[in-house]
């Protein structure tokens, strides 16, 4: 089989919610997910044996320690997959962000072992298997926007929405998911995110109405640990954004604008600002992975 790529699709949060601790130390939450158009690409090829990455960046391990390989290894002794796989990783999703790229790519390497060894899985035997690498990989193994519940692992599709654009702006910071759910004290917050509000209005089609009511209970501790996020919510907003939050657990902040023009505009106003070490501009997307465009 010759060699293909698949491209990665970044999530960001419209809502974010977490319900409580449960004893084996995940945590329950309540989510509206959306996959936007900033994408990883992996390129497949078949090898004689073994698990073979390559990446562009020093900053990514090639070992087990990264999702790529543990996701291939599952698949790979799960099904008795006897041949190899080299995989190349060019990364253009922020790392450490809140923006789902490690699950990403994981996604990606369900849709690429499954088609280069003909194991025959469909999206739902990927995404029972997927939650073994991470919460987040079954979402991202569809995409689109969902209802996210349990400890993510639970979807539910709700309708896309339409128009979407948002600037996504990563400050010069790295944030420990673990970090941030072991200082949420979930039994101590008295407003929780309406998350019930910002699903109706997906399905009614009223971004207005999805936007005033997007948040995210974990800014409650990356913000108070990382001020700049307050900073790139208000100058996005102050660009026109109708909403701006931030993704997971950050540190990534997104803002929703009406068109790509406004969306351009705040980008240009950011970057001037120097707060940011990553934009993008990017559309809601309907699909988790796809096949690079030629």
């Amino acid at each position: 089989m010759e060699a293909f790529t698949l491209q990665a699709m970044a999530k960001i949060n419209l809502g974010l919610d977490v319900v409580r601790r449960l004893e084996n130390g995940y945590h329950q939450v309540h989510m509206i997910m959306q996959t936007v158009e900033l994408y990883d690409e992996l390129t497949f090829e078949q090898a004689e044996a073994g698990i073979h990455l390559q990446t562009d960046t020093e900053a990514l391990p090639c070992d087990e320690r990264n999702l790529v390989c543990k996701a291939a290894r599952l698949i790979m002794e799960q099904y008795s997959v006897t041949k190899g796989v080299k995989i190349t990783l060019r990364k253009r999703i922020p790392m450490a962000a809140g923006l789902a790229g490690g699950s990403a790519d994981a996604a990606a390497v369900f849709h690429g072992l499954n088609r280069i060894f003909d194991l025959g899985m469909d999206e739902g035997a990927m995404q029972k298997l997927a939650v073994r690498i991470g919460a987040d990989v079954p979402f991202c193994i569809v995409g689109g926007t969902m209802r996210s519940e349990g400890i993510g692992e639970i979807l539910t599709p709700l309708p896309p929405v339409a128009g979407g654009i948002v600037v996504i702006a990563k400050p010069d910071v790295d944030v420990s998911t673990k970090y941030v759910y072991d200082n949420l004290h979930v039994e101590t917050i008295a407003h929780h995110p309406d998350i019930k509000a910002v699903e109706a209005a997906v399905r009614a089609g009223d971004r207005s109405g999805m936007c005033e009511h997007m948040e995210n209970i974990l800014e409650t501790v990356t913000e108070r640990r990382y001020p700049v996020i307050s900073e790139l919510k208000a100058s996005l907003k102050n660009s026109g954004a109708q909403a701006a939050l931030m993704s997971g657990s950050g540190p990534s902040v997104f803002g929703i604008f009406p068109t790509t023009e406004q969306a351009a505009a705040a980008c240009d106003a950011l970057r001037k600002e120097g707060k940011a070490k990553h934009l993008h501009i990017a559309a809601f997307t309907d699909r988790g992975c796809r096949e690079k465009r030629l």
